[in-house]
């Protein structure tokens, strides 16, 4: 557990510059960020709280036993018969949490219902979100996590080369799904999500995968992830099957070309906002700026969509460590979608490329 320790100390140490007296998390990604605790998630109030000098955790007792095997935090548990509210007080002692005007961090991802919880059983609490705290520090990804995140991207990319390798005319968005998760849980992976579009279907860019099928020459973008011992990949290629339509390969270089010019925006210290404007310049020049429809990227790690967003507002300034997608599209309706997605890593000198898989994947 000693990565969690770390973890723990780096909390308290960016609790004390930002002037945090209480973090509260529920069971979400930020717990099992900082404590590999991922507790049974229902309506019954979990949350782990970290102080200066205490971390323990409220816990149901009926999953006390199956949770203690992945920490050894204090745990106070509380029963159906009597509630979690003695329990929750014991532990806001424990963290010495019971004076008036609290600094408190509240995980954005909590339920409602346990965030008021927490804050009714303080005297005048000054609130905020965990994204100050956990969420600074979950920015910038350890080799460890890296290593977790290629190594999901790797066997995406396996699974997306042999969608492709399958097309056949007649079958279905769904028979392509399929050959994707049967390859995902061939080889240890659960499936994240899958989206697969057939000609006009790819000019959604969250179109649901469904019964189209595939018919000579129409475009397939097929835009998928699993998740691998614990961490996700997303990726989408696009290829047309048949003789390829001239405005599709002209396209299809034109978001090539707006890939490139967002890896060369991408450098520590650049806001996100000008990796976005970056790629967008090259579409909108192109003549096809009211067809790109969405941000530039997301951020990945434990979340398959978690900070930093790369969009044209976002001042958020890109930090060695940071991991996320660069995935600009264009959108005909009626005709076809063009989206070329990959997950970067930034380095010192620039962002490292998690696939190996060529993005100007066509026949």
């Amino acid at each position: 557990m000693t990565v969690h320790t770390d973890r723990l100390s780096g909390l308290r140490a960016r609790m004390a510059e930002t002037g945090t007296d209480l973090v509260a998390l529920g069971p979400t990604s930020h717990m099992r960020w900082l404590a590999g605790l991922d507790p049974h998630g229902d309506e019954r109030p979990v949350m782990l709280l970290v102080s200066a000098g205490f971390a323990g955790v409220l816990m149901p007792s009926l999953n006390a036993d199956s949770a203690r095997q992945a920490t050894d935090l204090p745990f106070f548990t509380w029963a159906d018969a009597t509630g979690p509210d003695a329990a929750l007080a014991d532990l806001l002692a424990a963290c010495d949490a019971t004076r008036p005007g609290l600094a408190v961090a509240v995980d954005e991802a909590m339920r409602a219902d346990f965030a008021l919880r927490l804050l009714d059983a303080l005297p005048s609490p000054r609130r905020s979100f965990a994204s100050d705290t956990v969420g600074a520090l979950r920015l910038r990804k350890d080799e460890t996590e890296i290593d977790g995140l290629r190594a999901s991207a790797r066997l995406n990319d396996d699974a997306a080369r042999l969608a492709f390798d399958a097309l056949e005319e007649g079958m279905t968005e769904l028979d392509v799904q399929a050959a994707i998760h049967a390859h995902y849980k061939a080889h240890g992976a659960t499936p994240e999500f899958t989206i697969v579009g057939f000609g006009a279907n790819g000019a959604f860019p969250h179109h649901h995968t469904g019964s189209t099928r595939l018919a000579r020459d129409r475009a397939v973008l097929i835009d998928t992830g699993c998740r691998f011992q614990g961490y996700p990949s997303d990726m989408t290629r696009c290829r047309w099957f048949g003789t390829p339509d001239p405005e599709f390969t002209s396209i299809i270089g034109i978001v090539e070309r707006a890939v490139q010019a967002a890896l060369a925006a991408a450098r520590p210290g650049v806001p996100a906002r000008d990796v976005d404007h970056a790629a967008r310049r090259v579409i909108e020049d192109a003549g096809y700026g009211d067809r790109f429809l969405h941000r530039t990227g997301h951020g990945l790690g434990i979340d398959i969509h978690e900070p930093p967003y790369i969009t044209s507002t976002s001042d958020t300034v890109l930090q060695a460590g940071n991991v996320f997608s660069i995935e600009p599209g264009i959108y005909l309706e009626g005709r076809f979608g063009v989206r070329l997605e990959d997950i970067v890593v930034l380095r010192e000198q620039g962002p490292e490329i998690l696939s190996t898989l060529p993005r100007t994947v066509q026949s």
